[in-house]
This record gives structure tokens, C-alpha cells and sequence, in this order.
């Protein structure tokens, strides 16, 4: 009841603006020569509270009573995401007005998540009561998982708890944090006139605003080309054509960018395009902003007009709490979405499985423990093997972590780079260097570009199938569980040494492996026991040579086999004209006795959203970069997971050396063919043979 007369009180004073609220975009001008001129810049590293930290207890009031966050209590089952809203960006009003946003968030947010939502304003109690009413709205169709939001009307400066400290702490100038804005000046006034803006999509545009001050020019609605705007920012207003349509029709105007401003009473949207229209290549940045009068007014009667372009340091927007109670940054969002919480959780979740998964008993043989990763000879150590006979094991899983050399995502390495660990236990054995797993290390961290005063960090690129030039972002430590069971026969000596390497020049990463084996728990079922591999093709540069060199293997069946399977570890690098092999879809073929074609396909290559569908399984979401798109058989912080097909009634068992296989590559059905810069397909195939 104290809450609820607090409320009342409250209600009293900020009636009118959540009126306003409801109707339409919420709006904040700001004119303070103090944000102006004073950027406030983030503590260092190793002064408060970093990821990987134990979240504590704590209790904040909300619009439905009070909601508790206690380890102890047994509420580690839960992930939990804190999201705090300012009226100040733009980019949180596209998000909570966007109406695929918001039920992005109701559709597809995991069951074992928990969300509270607070506000860094004044007006906490008016913007909960809006955050509320815009998901209630949203969730018509699915109010269960209302139980799961949770609404509080105290600014996060009063909270009197840990959480203000963390997100002020961790205070950003990414695109979804920080606030990003748009700087006007004219002759006779006394202050700019300052507005939050959102710029369009980043993987979109490759332009960005320069530190410069331009000459802003009126252009209309910006849907047909101009006189030559002389290099002129153009001033358009939304309508009547898509984004596309006015950042083309100035480009050839001669402008330097495009301010899009919203018709009276519309949000800011998310300014993108659609369709053939991404494959478009444009030179120059675009951003919207809301229609200011004093700007119109201006340009009306003929006064010279500039604008300038920075982002103001804030609190951080976002912040998590895993299932194992450890703080945990939440990323970056490419677009206003609330996609991009949904996927952290989901990837929470799957930490959470593989946490519990290393529970499971297993003879464990430590290989590296934080082992530097760099240059030509990678991580290397040689290990005895458990004295018992491998026979006695038919599971061997790579229990594989890479963590950087600080706590910040910006002290992880830059880029997405194959890991690949081989192993040699004999060096006259034809298994010796052997590829046991592949991994594919995620991007790195939004805090560790170069950011201009335009703000965010920023890629260059023509589209998504070209490759990138861009500063990317990691999340932290890549960890995972890969079963290579079939490959057991390859450890053929009580003492092995394994090689972990990547690219020479990536920065350095910490490396640890752990060998578990152990015996699967099926009853009833006779076990089959891996006894020989045979290895079959790698892979090569794909052009129109690729598949040249493949020629017919005979396959020697020992009288002894009872079981015959295919196993190829496949990853498509690099980028032609068409996007090969990273963004285009190839398919892999093992044609086995001339009639038998055993296909990989990797179809989600080039696909928008291919990698988020993978999140689940281990991909690193909110990275900086394209980590979205569907990829080669691979996406960024994910372990390359075998093919595996049982080929066994594709051949003749009881002949010795009648059976034959070949390999061969395609893009599009035919042979690649590419007219520059081919790619290059990353492959280790066998046959495994069970008794």
C-alpha cells in the first residue's frame, strides 16, 4: 500500500506526459552547453565490478510489488537482463515504439529469463508505466509471459543498490548505448540546438559522419535528386519513398549525408533497407531525427544552417545476470530490437547445458590450463594417455575454452579466426597431425574501437556478401564440448601431443583442453567400437579448379567391419564475387560406388538471420559485425560440429576392394567458377569403421 500511495503521489504530477507518451514519440531537446562540451569518459578497467563477477543480492520495488534477486535462494535456475530506458536516445525510442521489436520480446523470450526494466530519468514512474503498457499491448496474444517483465518506477540514481554502480561503470558509446546526437548552430543563436538521432544501419550504409561541421540544406521529401548540393548534409523529410530511395536520390545530389526527419506525432524508425535494395552499394551516412522548428524555421527564411555530429558517453542499457549468477555483458545490438536480449538469454541457456554437461562422470586428461595461443607454433603440449586401454571408452569429448587476457571484452583478440586442433601420437603413423576439432573463435568488443565523436564503432562494406573491413566485437570466452568419438583410433600411442594454432598474426587467446572420455550410458543396444579411420580429402581454393585434383579412393573393407561411416569436418572462408565460401550456399558431395551422393549442403549460407537460428547451440550473439548472417558451415563463437552419416548398405561389405568414393565441391549445381578473389573451403573428411 506505501508503494501504491507513492504512486498515486506521483501520478498526479506526470499525467500529462504519459498522455503524451501514449499518443506518440517521446521527445527530449537538450541545450546544455555542459553535455556539449564535457564528453564524460568511462573508468578504467579494475575499478568496480567486471563480468564474470558474482551479481549480489538485491530488491527493487516495481509496479506489482516488489521483485528479489537472491543466489542463495536458489534463483541462479533463472537468467536475469537489466535494461535501463532513458527518453535521451534515440535508438531505445525506436526500440520501445517498434512494434516487431516489442514482440520479438514476448514471442521469443526464453521461459528461464527474467527482465526488469528501470529508467535513468526523472520521470522513472511515468516511463515504467509506458514500458508496461507498450508490452502489455504486445503480448495480447501470449500475457504468460508478462510474469516474466518486471517494471520499476525508481531511477536507477535512487536504487541504493549495486546496479547503478555497474551500469554506470560499465558506460558505453556503441550504438545501442551512448547517446547519439545531432548538433545544430546558426548565426544569432545564443545555444545549439541538440537532438537525439539514430543512424541507419550500419551494415547498410558504409558511409559514417566525420568530425566535421557541414552546411545543412533543405532537399524536400528527398525522393527525387536535387540540385547539387555542394556536399551539404540534406535536411528530407520521411514519406513518400522508402530510406533507400532518399539516401540515392542524394548521393547523387552531391550530399554528404541525410538527416531524415520524422512527420509530427511519428517515432524515429529504424532506417534500413529492403529486399534487392541492400545489395546497392552507397557512400554516404544517413541518420533520423525528429523535426525540430527552430531548424525548419531557419532553413525557411534562408539562414545558414550547420550541423555537427557526437555521441554523448552513458550508462550502459543493458546488463545480464547468467544462470551461474555472474554479471554478464549483454553486447551489441545491431538495430533496435529486442531480438538481441531474446538471443543473450538464449545463449545464457546454452551455457548454463554445457555447465551441466561437464558434471557428467568422465576420465579427465588436462591437456593446456591458460596456455598463450599466438604465432606460428600455437599451444602445444604432449600428454600420457589413461592407462587403461581406449577400448575400454567409446565417448571422447574436447572440453575446449579460449579466454583473453583481461576481463573486458576489449582485451579479446579482433576478427573471427578457425581454431583447429591436431594431434600426433606416433610420428610414423598415417594419423599423425590428424585434425581433431575446429572451433571459430567469436568478434571483439564495442569498447575496444576507434570511436569518433560521430560515436559507435563502424564497418566498411559494400554488402553483406563482400568482405568486411571492420572493427568487431568478442564476447568474452569461447567455451565448448565437442564430441569426436569416431576419431578415438587416431590416439594410437599412450602419449600424444596436441596442437591448438590459428592464423599467426591473430592476437593472442588463452587456450585450456581437457580430454573426457567415458562410456555412453545405452542399454540394450549391442556397442559398436571405432577400430580404423581412413582419411579421404581436404579442401583448397575454390575456383574452377577445385575440383581437378579429386579423384576416385578405393575403400579396403576388413572382413571384421560391421559398420561404415562418413565423417567430414567442412568450413567455407573468404569472399568472391559471389560470396564464396563464407556467404554463399555450396554444397559438398560423397559419391560413393557411382550412385550413392551423400550431400552437405550448407543452405543458411548468405541468409540474413542464419547464425541467430544457431545461437542455441553455442553461436556468441551481439557481436559487432555481420555474426547474423548464415555462414559456410560455420557461425562466429561456435564449434564446427562433424557430419556424420552411416554409409554402411551403400557398400559392399563382403568384398574387399570393390567400393569406391570421389569428392567433389559446387556452387549453384556447377563447378565454382569465380572471376576474382576466390574463397577457400577448409575440410577434413573420413571414413570410420566400427567392429
Amino acid at each position: 500500500m506505501a508503494l501504491l500511495s507513492v504512486l498515486l503521489s506521483f501520478l498526479l504530477v506526470v499525467t500529462t506526459h504519459v498522455t503524451d507518451a501514449q499518443r506518440g514519440p517521446r521527445r527530449c531537446l537538450i541545450l546544455t552547453e555542459a553535455s556539449y562540451h564535457h564528453p564524460v569518459r568511462s573508468p578504467p578497467p579494475g575499478a568496480g565490478p567486471e563480468p564474470g563477477d558474482r551479481a549480489p543480492a538485491f530488491q527493487v520495488p516495481t509496479l506489482d510489488g516488489k521483485f528479489s534477486y537472491d543466489p542463495a535462494e536458489g534463483s541462479l535456475k533463472e537468467s536475469l537482463v537489466i535494461h535501463a530506458f532513458t527518453n535521451k536516445s534515440g535508438f531505445l525510442e525506436c526500440l520501445w515504439s517498434s512494434e516487431s521489436s516489442l514482440r520479438s520480446l514476448v514471442e521469443g523470450l526464453p521461459d528461464r529469463t527474467q527482465v526488469l526494466f528501470l529508467s535513468l530519468d526523472d520521470s522513472a514512474v511515468s516511463d515504467a508505466l509506458w514500458m508496461r503498457e507498450q508490452l502489455h499491448r504486445a503480448a495480447a496474444d501470449r500475457k504468460e509471459v508478462l510474469t516474466q517483465l518486471h517494471f520499476s518506477p525508481v531511477p536507477v540514481f535512487a536504487l541504493g543498490n549495486w546496479i547503478s554502480n555497474v551500469l554506470y561503470y560499465w558506460g558505453c558509446m556503441g550504438l545501442n548505448c551512448g547517446l547519439s546526437q545531432a548538433v545544430f548552430t546558426s548565426d544569432g543563436w545564443k545555444m545549439p540546438v541538440i537532438v537525439k538521432r539514430l543512424d541507419a544501419r550500419y551494415d547498410w550504409l558504409m558511409g559514417h559522419w566525420s568530425t566535421k561541421t557541414y552546411q545543412l540544406a533543405d532537399a524536400g521529401d528527398g525522393c527525387e535528386p536535387s540540385p547539387s548540393l555542394g556536399g551539404a548534409v540534406a535536411w528530407v523529410s520521411e514519406g513518400n519513398c522508402s530510406f533507400f530511395t532518399k539516401v540515392r536520390s542524394m548521393a547523387k545530389s552531391s550530399a554528404s549525408g541525410v538527416l531524415v526527419y520524422s512527420l509530427p506525432g511519428n517515432p524515429i524508425q529504424d532506417m534500413n533497407c529492403a529486399g534487392e535494395e541492400c545489395f546497392f552499394p552507397l557512400g554516404i551516412p544517413a541518420a533520423m531525427v525528429h523535426q525540430e522548428v527552430s531548424v525548419a524555421q531557419a532553413l525557411q527564411s534562408g539562414k545558414v544552417v550547420n550541423v555537427s555530429f557526437q555521441t554523448t558517453p552513458s550508462p550502459n542499457f543493458f546488463i545480464g545476470i547468467d544462470q551461474q549468477g555472474a554479471l554478464a555483458e549483454m553486447g551489441w545490438f545491431l538495430y533496435p530490437s529486442f531480438s538481441f536480449v531474446n538471443w543473450q538469454a538464449q545463449w545464457f541457456e546454452f551455457s548454463a547445458g554445457l555447465q551441466s554437461k561437464l558434471q557428467s562422470p568422465a576420465t579427465v586428461i588436462p591437456v593446456f590450463d591458460q596456455v598463450t595461443m599466438q604465432g606460428d607454433k600455437g599451444a602445444v603440449a604432449t600428454v600420457e594417455l589413461p592407462s587403461a586401454d581406449l577400448w575400454d571408452f567409446d565417448t571422447l569429448e574436447l572440453d575446449v575454452s579460449l579466454s583473453c587476457p583481461g576481463r573486458r571484452d576489449s582485451s579479446c583478440a579482433q576478427w573471427d579466426h578457425t581454431v583447429q586442433l591436431f594431434v600426433c601420437c606416433d610420428q610414423l603413423s598415417p594419423y599423425c597431425n590428424t585434425e581433431l576439432g575446429r572451433w571459430i573463435t567469436a568478434f571483439r568488443s564495442a569498447s575496444s574501437c576507434s570511436l569518433k565523436s560521430s560515436g559507435g564503432c563502424w564497418r566498411t562494406s559494400v554488402n553483406k556478401e563482400h568482405h568486411e573491413d571492420q572493427r568487431t566485437r568478442q564476447k568474452g570466452t569461447g567455451h565448448w564440448l565437442t564430441d569426436v568419438s569416431p576419431l578415438i583410433p587416431v590416439l594410437d600411442s599412450n602419449k600424444c601431443t596436441f596442437t591448438m594454432k590459428t592464423v599467426p598474426w591473430a592476437m593472442p587467446w588463452l587456450a585450456s583442453l581437457n580430454l573426457r572420455f567415458s562410456v555412453s550410458n545405452q542399454t540394450g543396444v549391442v556397442k559398436l567400437r571405432p577400430f580404423r579411420v581412413m582419411s579421404l580429402y581436404s579442401g583448397g581454393t575454390f575456383d574452377k579448379n577445385y575440383n581437378k585434383g579429386y579423384q576416385p579412393t578405393k575403400i579396403p573393407i576388413l572382413s571384421s567391419t560391421k559398420k561404415v561411416e562418413l565423417y567430414a569436418v567442412i568450413t567455407g572462408h573468404g569472399s568472391d564475387e559471389n560470396g564464396c565460401g563464407e556467404f554463399c550456399v555450396t554444397s559438398h558431395h560423397f559419391l560413393i560406388n557411382g550412385v550413392y551422393n551423400n550431400t552437405h549442403t550448407f543452405d543458411s549460407a548468405g541468409s540474413a538471420l542464419g547464425c541467430t537460428m544457431r545461437v542455441k547451440d553455442g553461436a556468441v550473439p551481439n557481436e559487432h559485425g555481420t555474426w547474423l548472417y548464415g555462414r559456410g558451415g560455420w557461425c562466429d563463437g561456435l564449434q564446427v560440429d562433424p557430419w556424420r552419416i552411416d554409409v554402411t548398405k551403400q557398400l559392399n561389405m563382403s568384398d574387399f576392394e570393390s567400393n569406391t568414393i570421389v569428392y567433389f565441391g559446387l556452387f549453384n549445381g556447377q563447378d565454382p567458377n569465380p572471376a576474382q578473389k576466390p574463397g577457400n573451403i577448409i575440410m577434413s573428411s573420413f571414413l570410420i569403421f566400427y567392429k
